[in-house]
């Protein structure tokens, strides 16, 4: 009997209800032609995120992204605009920028060819005897970007439907804290020995908080607490009404806007594929994550406050504060999902039966069984 492939597998796994679900097959965490789908049908296909907008404010202003392998240039061009574009030279493709920075206009560091920050191509030494060679045929590719609500969102397909509708249930759930209204503070990139739906699956519940975060913000909520409701067609969510053991969790005690239990409840955004936003009215952080393997994930992990906090007199003191706390979240969340991964391994690894406050990781399944199915 021909043993099932990995897609198989999970379209199995997700064929039932609920309340009969076990977390996703061993299969598709681990085999690398099952992460070659994801990359094609899933990374490629949608939209990711490359940080927060408010980080490229003036014209030059660059970072660089990989979105499914593809190397990726995210500026402000001269008029303030912001723009995605290949990150490869027309000439002799060279990557043409890494990290992040500010520049005048992109100039390849092999063959000194000059664009400006539209991508046009502005100048190519030595070109002059060539008569085929024009500069109005060699601009860079542009990528589809856009700034919804503060994040800068890629995608390399042409027919993607914009963030503003896919995302627009995310308005509707949280009308009360906007996203816009928040300041980056700190941006880091990390690579962690564990699958990227691992973490993704990590983030999307919160039954784990008592134990692998029982040092720092796992006593300041209650399981029984816990809401895990249906999610939606692009992302998955559930909220968390905090104690005040994490002061900068809560609203600000200047802030009279916000009443009852809005002033307190964090919420969990999972974004399809893989932005992951932690929303409080005091703070926030996400994950922006992309597969390097089945054994390794690239995290692009960022933070900040809200504008309440950003104008506090001892707001240099907080931030010290967040992300020392932060920190040691991220070290206990890389502990238990690289101890996930070590032990998918085994050949005693079985998927377990999901508790009700897992029910976002069952839509992720069945979103990314979606994704692949039929592909070949």
């Amino acid at each position: 009997m021909s043993k099932m492939t990995p897609q198989a597998e999970l379209m199995q796994n997700v064929s039932v209800p609920f309340g009969q679900a076990q977390a996703m097959p061993v299969s598709v965490y681990t085999d690398p032609a099952f992460l070659a789908l994801e990359q094609s049908e899933v990374f490629a296909k949608s939209w990711v995120c490359a940080g927060r907008a408010e980080t490229l404010a003036n014209p030059g202003d660059y970072l660089t992204f990989e979105i499914a392998e593809e190397p990726v240039i995210v500026l402000r061009d001269r008029s303030g605009v912001l723009r995605a574009m290949s990150n490869v030279c027309r000439h002799r493709m060279s990557v043409l920028l890494e990290g992040r920075g500010h520049i005048r206009s992109i100039v390849c560091p092999y063959h000194a060819w000059t664009y400006n920050l539209d991508g046009t191509l502005r100048g190519a030494p030595a070109m002059d005897m060539n008569a085929s060679f024009c500069k109005e045929h060699n601009s860079l590719p542009a990528i589809r970007c856009v700034d919804w609500n503060g994040w800068i969102m890629l995608t390399l397909d042409a027919d993607a439907p914009e963030p503003a509708m896919l995302l627009a249930d995310i308005e509707r759930l949280i009308p009360y804290l906007d996203m816009k209204d928040y300041t980056e503070t700190f941006r880091e990139e990390h690579r962690w020995n564990t699958n990227w739906k691992i973490l993704a699956e990590n983030f999307m519940e919160s039954y784990h908080l008592p134990m692998c975060h029982a040092g720092t913000i796992g006593g300041s909520a209650n399981l029984r607490d816990m809401v895990c409701p249906e999610g939606y067609s692009a992302f998955n969510y559930h909220h968390i009404l905090k104690d005040d053991s994490i002061p900068l969790s809560l609203a600000h005690p200047s802030n009279t806007r916000l009443q009852g239990e809005e002033r307190n409840r964090t919420w969990l955004l999972a974004i399809y594929p893989s932005l992951l936003i932690t929303l409080t009215p005091g703070y926030f952080w996400y994950l922006s994550l992309r597969p390097d393997g089945p054994d390794h994930v690239k995290i692009l992990f960022g933070g900040g406050m809200s504008n309440d906090f950003m104008q506090d007199e001892n707001v240099a003191e907080q931030l010290v504060a967040l992300k020392a706390l932060l920190d040691d979240v991220n070290d206990e969340d890389r502990g238990c999902t690289e101890r996930v991964w070590k032990g998918m391994q085994s050949a005693f690894a079985v998927p377990g039966a999901l508790s009700h406050l897992e029910r976002p990781n069952f839509e992720f399944a069945r979103w990314i069984a979606n994704r692949v199915a039929g592909a070949a």
